[in-house]
């Protein structure tokens, strides 16, 4: 079996290889042919001696030399290199060494192994595109992005809870890297998969890592070009796909409490879309330019939203104790009117097992009615016309909904 997938694999690798390099001229080494030449060759050397290797290890020596007189050869300009002094060097590496990783680890490692070599090479052209798009920026971006990750979320494993707290530092940074995902996603969409798409969209996918920012935005376009029905759906749009992040944000979390606020979130939500679709329909046929995005992941902004979240993560338990349910919810119609996402997260994570399931929701609904009164002033205050009363009214529609949702869910 393992015999018949590394040649199954070594001759659909070299036939690839031949597909992207057969028209160059010089030739190039390797191909339908040879690679599974090489990997048979590769495989028996293996054979010969398994406990040591010194076989394998000779053919891959002699293999290395060649490699090392191929690049030396590119380098030195006697031929002209193909893509790069190193792509096919390695790919007839990838060839020799496939035949004991066919033999000794499991079928998928194999599969992996050829399968990622084949897209990578076949699509040198489109990732090139893509390096000369991006700017440089987001390439140390992209670090900040894995720090957060793959540094700062491990190191902060088992540490003991914060005092005068529930949570500990993990739960806290695991809340930042939950957030900025879901940000960043929603930013490279928006910039690099539908960079032309117009305000609608961009504002839409611009909801999903703030609608507050994506209504200062517009609003601001607004300012410059007028209050275009598209700019209005916009703005309504971004505040729909608010609470859909909301109830994500929530279900990571706390799914019992995802539950119990899904329907009232989503139920605006629908609302707010439908809106939203109305006003769309009005400007079909404009042409109106993208909304360029900003990239929301940063390290001082993810600092940020960890001190945020643990600040209010002791003044809900201080109100709580202080001023009980009532004293919750007041803080949540204050707090929304700052950054929602902290407060929602600190109730996810912990205050719901203290303040209660029902509290928490209703809490969360007041929270997201309140940052819609904000967004509401900014837009009369960031737009400067007189015509921007319309999607602020319709953000302060929805307010009242909410809280009247909020006032059903309390009874």
């Amino acid at each position: 079996m393992n015999y018949a997938v590394l040649l199954g694999l070594s001759l659909f690798f070299g036939f690839a290889f031949e597909e992207f390099f057969g028209s160059e001229d010089p030739p190039v080494p390797g191909g339908i042919r040879t690679f599974p030449l090489l990997s048979l060759t590769g495989a028996a050397l293996y054979l010969i001696e398994p406990h040591y290797l010194l076989a394998f290890i000779a053919g891959l020596f002699v293999l290395g030399t060649w490699v090392f007189l191929y690049i030396r050869n590119v380098v030195s300009g006697s031929r002209k290199p193909v893509d790069g002094p190193l792509i096919i060097p390695v790919c007839v590496l990838i060839a020799y060494v496939l035949g004991p990783v066919a033999l000794t680890q499991p079928l998928w490692t194999s599969f992996a192994l050829v399968v990622g070599a084949v897209l990578l090479v076949g699509s040198r052209k489109w990732l090139h595109a893509l390096v000369a798009r991006v700017p440089e920026e987001e390439a140390i971006t992209l670090g900040q992005f894995l720090l957060l990750v793959g540094v700062v979320l491990p190191l902060l494993y088992g540490a003991p809870p914060i005092p005068h707290t529930n949570i500990t530092p993990f739960n806290v940074w695991l809340a930042v890297v939950a957030v900025s995902t879901l940000s960043y996603l929603s930013y490279v969409l928006q910039r690099y998969v539908l960079p032309s798409s117009g305000i609608l969209v961009a504002a839409t996918l611009g909801g999903l890592y703030s609608s507050t920012a994506t209504t200062v935005v517009l609003a601001r376009t607004a300012r410059d070009e007028g209050v275009m029905p598209e700019i209005t759906a916009g703005i309504v749009a971004a505040t729909a796909m608010m609470y859909v992040r909301m109830v994500v944000i929530v279900a990571i979390f706390n799914f019992p409490l995802a539950r119990a606020v899904v329907v009232p979130l989503l139920a605006l939500g629908i609302v707010a879309a439908v809106i939203a679709g109305a006003f769309a329909a009005r400007a079909a046929g404009i042409k109106t330019r993208a909304v360029a995005p900003s990239n929301p992941l940063r390290l001082g902004t993810a600092a940020v939203f960890a001190v945020l979240l643990i600040a209010i993560s002791l003044l809900s338990k201080w109100v709580q104790a202080h001023a009980g349910a009532h004293g919750v919810l007041a803080l949540a119609a204050v707090v929304g009117v700052t950054d929602v996402d902290p407060f929602v997260v600190s109730l996810a994570q912990s205050g719901a097992a203290s303040v209660g399931l029902a509290l928490s929701a209703v809490a969360i609904v007041i929270a997201a009615s309140s940052n819609n009164l904000l967004k509401a002033v900014y837009t009369v205050a960031f737009t400067r016309r007189s015509q921007s009363v319309i999607p602020a009214a319709v953000l302060g529609v929805l307010c009242v909904l909410g809280l009247a949702a909020a006032w059903i869910m309390a009874r």
